[in-house]
């Protein structure tokens, strides 16, 4: 049986950050408006469409084996998006019990699993892997000590070979969540043994050729359409994810291409950080660079000037920090050449994870 659907037979899919050519925009839409990390996106949900989107978010759980008697704790981000707040309230309506907690915060991460006795943890790969890490060598804890049974995994791209290890440390099930960037909505599942994506409902994804030719010609696009919603139900929307073809079955995403990149399970606009940096003088070029040599992802934009005099320049340098640091939702160092560069280039990006085309 297949999950997806045949494109010809859709409206043409728009772009994420394109949502106001199928007339959605912030001044215009009602309801609840989950607005993305970098404020370009605005996604409306009326009361009957939050109503929907939870029961299609707890439909997803109980799927991919969420117990009725299960203890649930939701590692993921709350500020201004959707995400870990409906994630625990779906969980509620299946579980015993769920808690929102956020990403931050390992110690307070441990506290709620013990005290809550949860058996459920939904987080990001490196999230939990971060965590693992610290129950090692900061708490002392034994990772089998805590009893989790299953380990929800979502919003990166993550290593199969670490979902593996992470499973086997923990004692626990792993499972993939893939969650629609736009929405916030975990809408398809894949268990560790499987090889394609299993979508909550038909009709929820489809594949399409990239609107942009990434570095890789055998890499198909995700696309989310909304047969949930009652406004959205016309639309399919790009979500920038990546995944190889295998017939026209989905697999989970292999990479990322356009305009955002995926750091530590937030979306940043390369565009909104070229408009940041534009009007900042005497930079020649910067380049943002993405690795992960730990647990974590880290980001650092690279900056060459000009001029001798700006290279050592403290509050030039701040000015640059500051306009970073105004339009992402994530924590991204500078980082100074300490040669001038005389010879102008357009702003670059380096993956060093490999995720990003």
């Amino acid at each position: 049986m297949t999950h997806t659907q045949t494109v010809e037979t859709l409206p043409e899919p728009i772009s994420r950050g394109n949502l106001s050519a199928a007339g959605i925009t912030a001044a215009k839409a009602k309801g609840l408006l989950h607005v993305d990390a970098t404020a370009t996106a605005a996604f409306p949900l009326s009361a009957e469409d939050r109503a929907a989107a939870v029961a299609l978010t707890a439909k997803t759980l109980t799927d991919v084996g969420v117990k009725a008697t299960d203890r649930v704790v939701v590692s993921l981000n709350n500020d201004g998006e959707l995400g870990g707040t409906l994630v625990a309230e779906a969980a509620a309506k299946v579980a015993a019990a769920a808690a929102s907690i956020g990403p931050r915060g390992r110690m307070r991460l441990l506290r709620t699993v013990e005290n809550m006795r949860a058996n459920v943890l939904v987080g990001t790969a490196t999230g939990v892997a971060d965590f693992l890490a610290r129950l090692h060598l900061e708490f002392l804890v034994e990772p089998l000590d805590l009893e989790l049974r299953l380990i929800l995994l979502t919003g990166e791209i993550a290593d199969p070979k670490k979902i593996e290890h992470l499973g086997r440390e923990f004692g626990a099930q792993t499972v993939e969540l893939f969650t629609d960037p736009l929405s916030g909505i975990p809408i398809a599942h894949k268990t560790q043994n499987a090889t394609a994506l299993t979508p909550t409902h038909d009709g929820l994804l489809e594949l399409a050729t990239p609107a942009e030719t990434p570095a890789n010609g055998e890499l198909a696009e995700i696309v989310v359409r909304y047969p949930w919603h009652s406004s959205l139900a016309h639309i399919g929307v790009r979500t920038g994810y990546l995944s190889s073809r295998d017939g026209e079955s989905l697999t989970m995403p292999t990479h990322t291409y356009g305009d955002l990149l995926l750091i530590r399970g937030r979306w940043i606009s390369f565009t909104a950080l070229t408009k940041a940096l534009r009007g900042i003088d005497g930079i020649a070029h910067w380049e943002l660079r993405v690795a992960r040599q730990g647990t974590l992802d880290s980001a650092t934009v690279f900056v060459s000037f000009n001029r001798e005099s700006l290279v050592k320049n403290g509050m030039w340098h701040a000015r640059i920090e500051q306009a970073i640091s105004a339009m992402t939702p994530i924590s991204v160092q500078v980082e100074i050449d300490p040669h001038v560069r005389e010879d102008s280039a357009p702003p670059s990006i380096r993956d060093e994870r490999g995720h990003h085309l």
